[in-house]
């Protein structure tokens, strides 16, 4: 054994080191971020719920019961700071593969007038898996009265990078992320879906002003193009501006801006690499007519959820911007002017992974972190 794993470190410094020699770029990982995490003052985390099973998202209903997604394919709520024994019925058939299954979960913002909610979630049919969005209303502990509104095409076989973030912005449009399916010369592909924000009316609709981004194309549901992972997205509430964030690889983690039918740029420019051996991928970090990002982090922070405080409930945080981290089980929080992130400081060690964060109707930040439902409480 011991003369094997002696081979195994020759056949690897042997390989970093012709790697090397032809001129290869090697990855050499950073410490774990340029922001230092710091002790949170008059703050504590409050489990208002534990024990779900790989919870993705969270909505805040008018009468105070919050939902929560499970990716196996269950709507849970809890209710008067109990999680419910039983699960919402009717939820569509849901095909839990790699980082598919039941994801976001979003209300409509005329909800109260119109019952309106929206689950995106993955799906399978010969082709494969991918994408579906439905709406549907909430009565009685069932999901009633469900509509199709977006199926991703193509599927495929393949189990990651499904994006799903949905969200309305102020104008009542409704935008769905979709990443890459690991086949990211799909993001560039402007006749179909794959690494792509779609932008609907509310009933799946294609509105008629979005944007014709090839010559040869007639205006579809991409809003913009050339997307790796989007886990994020939130309409900046003072701006009406749409930022999101997505994954890059080992490295390259990007905050965006979206503008109607831009390109931003993957794979043929990134801020990362390629997975373990470090080497360039596509043309560089810059090309021309491709976006770059306003925020990128090297190394990655794995980012999933995302909102900016409006609330009064923390001192000196109103105006900023949250972001959970997946890889370094932290909330991340980036001091804004306006469409620039000026500082990064993060919050709390150790929190788990953070799928979401949200802020709810109380003014209170919210948090999906590996089992867990976590309210920022004030102490004071």
């Amino acid at each position: 054994m011991a003369k094997l794993m002696k081979a195994r470190k020759l056949i690897l410094f042997g390989l970093l080191l012709l790697l090397a020699t032809v001129g290869v770029a090697i990855y050499m990982p950073l410490s774990a971020g340029q922001a230092n995490t710091t002790t949170v003052k008059n703050v504590a985390l409050k489990a208002i719920a534990s024990g779900l099973a790989s919870p993705w998202s969270v909505a805040f209903l008018p009468d105070g019961k919050i939902l929560v997604t499970e990716k196996p394919g269950r709507l849970r709520v809890i209710e008067h700071g109990k999680l419910l024994a039983a699960p919402v019925a009717g939820v569509p058939i849901v095909e839990e593969i790699g980082q598919g299954g039941l994801l976001d979960v979003v209300l409509h913002p005329n909800y109260r007038e119109n019952g309106w909610l929206y689950l995106t979630y993955t799906a399978k049919d010969q082709q494969g898996v991918g994408v579906e969005v439905i709406r549907a209303k909430l009565q009685n502990n069932q999901l009633q009265q469900q509509e199709m509104i977006f199926t991703q095409r193509p599927k495929l076989q393949k189990d990651h990078h499904f994006g799903s973030r949905i969200l309305f912005d102020q104008q009542g449009y409704l935008y769905i992320t979709l990443g890459d399916r690991g086949e990211q010369e799909r993001a560039q592909v402007i006749s179909h879906h794959i690494g792509k924000v779609i932008r609907l009316h509310d009933d799946g609709r294609i509105p008629k002003d979005n944007p014709v981004i090839s010559p040869s194309e007639q205006s579809t549901e991409a809003y913009t193009f050339g997307h790796r992972n989007v886990q994020g997205a939130a309409v900046n509430p003072w701006t009406g501006k749409i930022w999101t964030h997505e994954h890059g690889p080992q490295g390259g983690d990007e905050i965006n801006i979206l503008q109607a039918g831009v390109n931003y740029g993957w794979p043929v420019i990134t801020y990362g690499v390629n997975y373990f051996i470090g080497t360039k991928i596509g043309e560089g970090t810059h090309k021309a007519g491709m976006a770059q990002p306003i925020y990128k982090w090297v190394p990655s922070i794995a980012p999933s959820g995302m909102t900016f405080y409006t609330g009064d409930a923390y001192p000196d945080w109103k105006g900023q911007l949250f972001v959970g981290s997946l890889k370094f089980q932290t909330l991340v929080k980036l001091k804004l002017d306006g469409d620039k992130v000026v500082s990064e400081e993060r919050l709390f060690k150790n929190v788990g992974r953070v799928r979401d964060v949200r802020q709810g109707p109380d003014g209170l930040l919210y948090m999906v972190a590996d089992d867990k439902v976590l309210q920022l409480k004030p102490a004071y």
